[in-house]
């Protein structure tokens, strides 16, 4: 059943699809501690919903394993840095470029999920709870996906992936299906800082660890005030 799903979703035009286990020891304790920190400003949903992240099986019952799909968006050939050559200039994010991600990939996964429901194994036997997620639920994307083996977590806090980097999006369905998880990612950051050196505004204070209230993207989305005034260069 696990490579049929995985068959469907390269189709669909998925780059990985993978299953991950519902269970996430260890991964609310990490949450905990990053929401007592305050690292998460203004963004009260994250304190709202705290520990459901972890814990798949309280927004699908029943959920035995997540099937992760990545899709990319980097187009193919193009170099990221020769668009930033001009300092002066302003630039809408690559990600942002196309038709909305929600969109595109929630069809997507649904549409995965349907091959799934009319699988005559799964109709056969009685059928599968599932729900699919694309940034609409407290999921925790990047935690689900290095368990899934799709890449691992880089010090930016990101999925990075030896292939695409982390041009991606990434999105779910948790299902009753009782799915071999696949084996999780190895780390391939080794000593390497560079995204720690590069962030203009020291957002990513320590090794896997971003403190929004200094996040470029949390300024200029999430924070409904002004941009404090010593981060606005």
């Amino acid at each position: 059943m696990a490579a049929r799903i995985k068959a469907w979703g390269r189709e669909l035009g998925f780059a990985a699809v993978a299953v991950a286990p519902a269970e996430l020891p260890g991964a609310g304790e990490g949450l905990a501690a990053w929401l007592a920190a305050g690292c998460h400003g203004e963004m009260d949903y994250m304190a709202a919903h705290g520990a459901r992240r972890a814990r798949p099986a309280e927004l699908l019952p029943g959920t035995r394993a997540v099937v992760v799909a990545r899709m990319d968006y980097r187009p193919a050939g193009a170099d990221p840095r020769a668009s930033l050559a001009e300092p002066r200039r302003a630039y809408v994010s690559r990600y942002a470029l196309g038709r909305d991600y929600h969109k595109v990939l929630r069809n997507r996964l649904q549409r995965l999920a349907e091959c799934i429901a009319d699988d005559p194994d799964v109709i056969a036997a009685g059928g599968a709870a599932q729900r699919v997620f694309t940034d609409s639920a407290p999921v925790m994307e990047v935690e689900l996906a290095a368990r899934a083996g799709l890449g691992w977590r880089g010090k930016h806090t990101l999925l990075l992936s030896r292939e695409a980097g982390s041009w991606f999006f990434l999105g779910e369905i948790y299902t009753s299906l009782p799915l071999p998880p696949d084996p999780p990612g190895a780390d391939h950051c080794g000593d390497c800082r560079a995204c720690l050196d590069a962030c203009p505004t020291g957002a990513i204070v320590a090794p896997w660890r971003v403190d929004a209230r200094r996040c470029i993207s949390y300024l200029t989305i999430e924070l409904k005030g002004g941009i404090p005034e010593d981060l606005r260069p």
